[in-house]
C-alpha cells in the first residue's frame, strides 16, 4: 500500500528535523490517510482518503443502516 490519497494524490513530504545545536537528520511527514468506505461510480470501495479530502466532502461515505429491533 503506497502512502498517497486516492482522492487527491498527496504524498510524503521530506524535510529535516532539526535540534537546538542545528543538526539536521531527514525526517517524512506522511499525509494523515484513513482506510474510507466510499461511493464511487454507485459502488462501494475502500480507498485511502486523506482527511482534508473527507473534511472537505470530497469523498461520498457508503450510508450504514440502522438494525433492525
Amino acid at each position: 500500500m503506497s502512502r498517497q490519497c486516492d482522492i487527491c494524490g498527496k504524498k510524503p513530504m521530506f524535510g529535516n528535523n532539526v535540534s537546538h545545536a542545528h543538526n539536521l537528520n531527514k525526517r517524512r511527514f506522511n499525509p494523515n490517510l484513513q482506510r474510507v468506505r466510499a461511493v464511487i461510480n454507485g459502488r462501494t470501495q475502500k480507498i485511502n482518503a486523506c482527511t482534508s479530502c473527507i473534511k472537505s466532502g470530497k469523498v461520498v461515505k457508503k450510508a450504514v443502516r440502522p438494525k433492525e429491533l
